[in-house]
């Protein structure tokens, strides 16, 4: 999970570059960029949570990132900053990250019962 988020933050920040430099876009590429590389920066502090409540309000943080990333990424795309066929492959990681959160956090919370 952690290379998973790792790999994908690196790639929004070569989406950042390229918005930037190439589309001149400077408000959206903050957003993503912030969103984007927090959601690995929240799921490594989870596994050096205090506690179990601490790993799920971590995780938690984690998807929250993940789902204002996904809503940029379809911003991006609805806007005609960059074709679909180009983010297709960033909005799927994206959404396998969130479904991996949620199961993580899912399952914390049954084992925390």
């Amino acid at each position: 999970m952690i290379d998973k988020s790792l790999h994908f933050a690196a790639r929004i920040i070569k989406l950042n570059k390229y918005l930037v430099s190439d589309k001149k876009e400077t408000v959206i590429s903050r957003q993503i960029i912030r969103s984007g590389t927090s959601i690995g920066a929240n799921i490594n502090e989870a596994n050096y949570g205090q506690s179990k409540a601490d790993f799920i309000s971590k995780m938690q943080i984690a998807l929250k990132e993940t789902a204002e990333t996904e809503y940029w990424l379809r911003l991006l795309i609805l806007s005609e900053y960059i074709k679909d066929k180009e983010c297709a492959s960033l909005l799927d990681d994206c959404l396998e990250i969130k479904r991996i959160l949620i199961s993580s956090i899912n399952t914390a919370k049954e084992n925390n019962n």
